[in-house]
């Protein structure tokens, strides 16, 4: 698997507000995937978000490892699987990142804005892509 940067052509796909699958595991070792928001920021971390009473909350405070992948939307033969660590979690207490995240994905400001946020930031450690992504030798 190779480790990043990501190349070019693999960071413009996930730059993509594409559809994405987000794994983490209980503590009992049982991995648990769900569909997620991302963004890619400048550094290269990966921002999720989620809601304060979510499992995969205490699951990733116990375990930071997740895998995320990234489908194409027009195209979910190609898509990108990046495996890493969370390294921060954040309260998000003015909704400023989960209104990044909506707006990323066109649906302008978050509506729900009584539930507390938290959000959590992944360093990749490593990909593999398929498709049009997939990896380069």
């Amino acid at each position: 698997m190779p480790i990043p940067p990501l190349p070019d052509d693999v960071a413009a796909l996930v730059a993509q507000p594409n559809p994405a699958v987000i794994t983490s595991n209980r503590p009992d070792g049982q991995p648990v995937s769900v569909a997620t928001w991302y963004l890619i920021e400048d550094d290269g971390r990966i921002l999720v978000n989620m809601d304060e009473s979510r499992r995969r909350l205490a699951y990733l405070r116990e375990d930071p490892r997740v895998s995320l992948t990234v489908l194409a939307a027009d195209d979910w033969y190609t898509h990108v699987s990046m495996q890493g660590r969370v390294v921060a979690l954040a309260d998000d207490p003015d909704l400023v990142d989960i209104d990044r995240l909506s707006n990323h994905y066109g649906a302008g400001a978050y509506s729900n804005r009584t539930n507390k946020r938290v959000s959590a930031r992944i360093e990749i450690e490593r990909w593999h892509g398929w498709g049009a992504a997939k990896n380069q030798s």
